[in-house]
């Protein structure tokens, strides 16, 4: 109990309060993609509002933080986003994937990718094309949809549920995707959180099933996902099947997720 004491006394002895309040800022703000008052944010930490509006000065100055046109709302800027993708424990996962990838579709002729989301979107950001003289593969940098991808599915479901909704309200459908309600989304994510993947027939393509697995942070949320658009062959080359296939890439999805669990800024 003692030493317990000993590293609390210690702990308190080295806060930096005005870091803090900052932090604090910055995190509340994370939760409000369409920002906050100044007054908003001030009840929201409990603070005086000239407190906060030093510090939103100094995060505005950084650029941490912008203001809306009129000038009354505050929100995260993309700096931080940004720098999160200079030394990015991203960047380091996808040079561990994408070794991975290759290998797998290599073995089991069949493409894949990574997609991720930001701010409703669903980005696909790295990809890799199976041997041989055709595939069905995504180009990195698309934009693919949220509600009736396999992709955006599995990311979606292993989320809390305001996540999962603030994500359906940020989407802006992509090129083809129908309209979903909310309750719909809501109830297919249900099933593909209980079942752990998604294996469903694509929504854009005829011929492709959609097999998608959750890459998973040290939070049990979904960072990412890996999708393999399967295609069956139907001539003399014995390509494996549907279920090898599945067995395949999710084990490369569950390998990614403790590289992930690992990686460190």
């Amino acid at each position: 109990m003692a030493d317990t004491q000993a590293v609390k006394d210690k702990a308190e002895k080295y806060r930096a309060p005005a870091l803090e309040k900052g932090l604090d800022i910055l995190e509340l703000l994370s939760q409000y993609a369409s920002g906050l008052s100044q007054a908003e944010i001030a009840k929201a930490l409990d603070r005086s509002p000239n407190e906060i509006y030093r510090m939103l000065t100094t995060l505005v100055r950084r650029e941490y933080v912008s203001r809306s046109i009129e000038g009354d709302r505050f929100q995260l800027s993309l700096k931080m986003y940004s720098m999160s993708h200079r030394h990015p424990p991203v960047t380091r996962l996808l040079e561990a994937a994408v070794p991975m990838m290759r290998k797998t579709a290599k073995d089991v002729h069949q493409s894949s990718h990574i997609g991720m989301e930001h701010q409703g979107e669903i980005v696909v950001v790295a990809s890799v094309e199976a041997p041989g003289n055709w595939s069905f593969v995504l180009k990195t940098g698309s934009v693919i949809g949220l509600w009736n991808t396999g992709t955006g599915r599995a990311i979606a479901a292993f989320q809390k549920p305001e996540i999962r909704e603030l994500m359906y309200n940020q989407h802006e459908r992509a090129l083809g995707e129908p309209e979903m309600s909310y309750d719909q989304f809501r109830a297919i994510l249900d099933e593909v959180q209980q079942q752990g993947f998604v294996r469903m027939p694509s929504a854009s393509t005829v011929g492709v099933t959609n097999l998608a697995f959750p890459i998973l942070g040290p939070d049990g949320h979904a960072v990412a996902a890996l999708s393999c658009p399967f295609m069956e062959r139907i001539d003399d080359f014995k390509a494996p099947g549907i279920e090898e296939v599945q067995e395949a890439y999710a084990q490369v999805a569950k390998d990614i997720t403790n590289i992930y669990g690992t990686v460190t800024t």
